[in-house]
């Protein structure tokens, strides 16, 4: 027996993981604006290699058994009447609501228009402009700046890619100096320039690109892998600006729900809890929201349960494939510590299929 409308905008990795935990239980509405499910895991090497082109995108049509995908963008939250609006005109009643919008990520780590055709289109856009640049410049030394500064120079041998990082050692947001010291050994042995204490700002000027000292960068190609943006806009201009903290993420209490309302969840990247905004968290967030869903649709009866507490995860496994055969993975340890290990574990977690086979087993798809 299905008890309850669920309605979950965003169909990222928090929100189809909380989806389908639901499906069973409730009726479920996944809203996106996207066709199909984006795995944004594979999205670098997709913007490097033609081959990778169409990997990130898994249809939805397999997720859900008892509910439903609405293709389309939310633009209203009547939380009287407790409904979704769409920009199609259609409205969404719903007992619980979850805020599961995500982040944006620069390019081309990006979902680019709404279709398929579309995304794809840029991603071929980038490879082409990858494969004919003599200089590309990488600004960002977190994971997906290392990482996509390795996926280029892997692809072009022949042209100079430099990785500059406003901090003091690369990967320092892991917590492991050690990591950051073998990703520079890597990325130099393969001929990368890496920049460290080098801050940039954003645009150019005729290719030449200056960092806060005034040191000099050529390149006819940028990538800027500085951080994300939550995607909130659209609560603002829905009259939701009081949901949100200083940042533009969602303020949400122990249980996940935003601050002040018992019926309204925020999941994933768009939320404001302190911790690394990695998948691995994202679906945690979305297993413990799930529970506390299931505990509000049942709060008397003989099938009642009691609500949970979110704790932050501090210190979670962090992969950084170099290309499909090498990169580390910090691995945190009892006591405080952290494990640096290489190429083989580093292969076999991420590095060779980017998590692609178990991602498209959650949407219901066979590995290949």
């Amino acid at each position: 027996m299905r008890d309850g409308d669920v309605v979950v905008i965003g169909g990222g990795y928090a929100g189809v993981r909380l989806a389908k935990r639901l499906d069973g239980m409730a009726r479920v509405t996944l809203v996106d604006r996207k066709e199909v499910f984006f795995h944004r895991i594979a999205s670098l090497r997709a913007g490097v290699h033609a081959d990778w082109t169409a990997t990130p995108f898994i249809p939805y049509d397999r997720l859900l058994r008892n509910g439903r995908v609405a293709v389309g963008k939310a633009v209203r939250i009547d939380t009287t009447e407790r409904q979704v609006m769409l920009a199609t005109g259609e409205r969404l009643p719903y007992d619980v609501l979850v805020i599961a919008t995500g982040a944006d990520y620069p390019e081309p780590a990006r979902f680019t228009g709404t279709t398929t055709e579309e995304a794809a289109k840029s991603f071929a856009a980038h490879q082409q402009k990858i494969a004919t640049a003599d200089q590309v410049l990488v600004v960002g030394g977190g994971p997906s700046g290392v990482e996509l500064s390795a996926e280029i120079r892997l692809a072009r041998p022949d042209a100079r890619v430099t990785l500059a990082h406003s901090g003091s050692a690369l990967l320092d947001n892991t917590g492991s100096a050690r990591a950051g010291h073998k990703a520079r050994a890597w990325l130099e042995s393969h001929g990368v320039e890496v920049r460290l204490d080098s801050f940039m700002s954003p645009g150019n000027d005729f290719g030449t690109y200056r960092d806060a000292r005034g040191s000099v960068i050529d390149a006819d190609l940028s990538f800027w892998a500085t951080g994300t943006t939550p995607n909130t806009l659209w609560l603002r201009l829905a009259g939701h600006s009081d949901w949100l903290n200083r940042a533009g993420h969602v303020r949400v209490d122990r249980m996940l729900r935003v601050e002040g309302r018992l019926d309204v969840f925020a999941v994933g990247d768009v939320n404001d809890v302190t911790e690394l905004k990695i998948t691995p968290v994202a679906i945690a967030q979305a297993d413990l929201a799930a529970h506390n869903i299931r505990a509000y649709l049942h709060s008397s009866g003989k099938h009642r349960k009691e609500p949970r507490f979110y704790r932050p995860i501090h210190r979670t496994p962090i992969i950084v494939p170099f290309g499909p055969a090498n990169g580390l993975t910090v691995l945190p340890v009892p006591g405080g510590e952290t494990a640096v290990l290489g190429n083989r574990t580093t292969t076999l977690a991420k590095a060779k299929t980017l998590m692609t086979p178990y991602i498209r087993r959650q949407l219901g798809y066979t590995a290949a």
